[in-house]
């Protein structure tokens, strides 16, 4: 383990990479590149640059094109990623649009069958009624592979772990042109590097850990390759889906405590982990930290640790799971992950409505599955949070329950009517006369 990382005793992950908090402060953000000298990175608003003379720039022309703030940005990524380029884009969807358009009309995209719901929706109604052909694999087992290949790992919602470099190293054996992209948003570039276990495209949405603060919507793809960064850098020009200066900015600064945050993330995703897992309320946890998930080891293999997505089946009914959810305090119901603070989610109702009920079913989607992304708050008071919401969860279904159980039973053994009142009162000649 390298030194500072958290790691549960006795359990030895990858070894961390090599002066990631440097890069992840340095790289790209020389004072020297500014006439100012500036230490911190200026946003750069312009959106057109004057030139020397016809066609002679100083680095830019057009901030659709290129832009300093983002420049900063991108060259930052790349390092993180061990890559040689990035490019950043105004979504996650947005990069996934981008690397589709890396293909022709008629060519093949396998992709995790357990993918994000937005993304599961771009596939199904928008990229094959354009001629791509789609089809979704549990890409657990390289052996699905293909066509060109997209994968997620850990796949969301149910966390489920894809060995990159078998995956790519297959996927490569069979056919040159295949692609390999994965898409590391869970994991950010401190705990997994795609392009060093053999994928060819490493792509985010940086609206999660990345920038980590919940205020910026962007997408990043990180590329070693000559001409695939040639192809995405003209598709991002092209199509035009970029990030706007501030946006860049912000998502620069969020960088600076990745490692940082990444860190408490899995100290306190694993508490919760080991909490629910041993608590009798819940049925089954899904967190690839934890010894008992079917991909532990693999997980250990290929990645430095754990970002904070947990998910996990509560016992009982769409009801019990609802009323988990409405009772958390600390946990805000909503969308989206990897923030400072603690989101929970259902997804069949919220992130994964637009997949099918009968795919959600073979997924495990169920109606009582929920998402956490666990936040940076101290460990206790997560903790409590969601034992009081599962307490209060459980509690409001058996007083329903005893409730129903006893109008039953009154309907089938009527009694006289009971005056209350008169139960109540101390009988006269009990009663002590003053």
């Amino acid at each position: 383990c390298s030194q500072g990382r958290v790691s549960p005793p006795g359990r030895s992950w990858l070894s961390g990479f090599s002066s990631f908090a440097t890069d992840a402060i340095h790289v790209g953000q020389e004072p020297e590149q500014w006439n100012s000298m500036a230490v911190v990175p200026p946003i750069s608003l312009s959106t057109t640059f004057k030139q020397y003379g016809p066609g002679k720039h100083a680095g830019f022309e057009y901030s659709r094109s290129g832009n300093p703030t983002r420049n900063c940005l991108e060259k930052a990524v790349a390092s993180l990623d061990g890559a040689k380029h990035c490019v950043a884009l105004a979504s996650g969807l947005a990069a996934t649009v981008t690397v589709t358009h890396m293909l022709k009309s008629g060519d093949g995209i396998v992709c995790m069958n357990d993918v994000y719901g937005g993304t599961n929706r771009y596939f199904q109604r928008i990229a094959k009624e354009i001629g791509y052909d789609i089809s979704f694999a549990d890409c657990t087992k390289p052996e699905v592979l293909k066509g060109v290949w997209s994968e997620r790992t850990p796949s969301n919602p149910t966390m489920k772990v894809v060995d990159i470099q078998a995956c790519s190293d297959l996927a490569h054996e069979q056919n040159k042109d295949i692609i390999v992209v994965v898409d590391n948003t869970f994991m950010s570039a401190y705990f997994q590097r795609p392009l060093a276990l053999g994928a060819d495209i490493c792509m985010y949405s940086a609206t999660k850990y990345m920038n980590g603060h919940s205020d910026v919507v962007m997408g990043l793809i990180s590329v070693n390759r000559e001409d695939l960064y040639e192809r995405l850098k003209f598709l991002q020009n092209a199509l035009g889906a970029v990030p706007s200066p501030f946006d860049c900015y912000m998502c620069n600064r969020g960088l600076k405590t990745l490692h940082l945050r990444m860190k408490q993330h899995f100290k306190n995703a694993m508490a919760v982990a080991e909490f629910l897992e041993r608590d009798p309320r819940v049925d089954k946890v899904i967190f690839p930290g934890l010894p008992s998930h079917p991909q532990h080891e693999l997980m250990k293999k290929q990645c430095t640790g754990c970002p904070g997505m947990i998910t996990f089946y509560i016992k009982g009914k769409l009801e019990h799971a609802t009323a988990f959810l409405n009772n958390l305090k600390l946990f805000a119901l909503a969308e989206s992950l990897g923030g400072y603070e603690s989101l929970a989610e259902h997804p069949a109702i919220m992130t994964h409505a637009s997949v099918p009920e009968n795919e959600r079913v073979v997924l495990g989607i169920s109606d009582t599955l929920i998402r956490l992304s666990v936040g940076l708050e101290d460990e206790e008071d997560i903790i409590a949070d969601l034992d009081q919401a599962l307490g209060a969860a459980v509690s409001v279904f058996a007083h329903t329950h005893t409730q129903t159980h006893t109008l039953l039973q009154a309907h089938k053994h009527p009694q006289k009517p009971i005056d209350y009142y008169a139960s109540t009162q101390t009988p006269l000649s009990n009663r002590s006369v003053p």
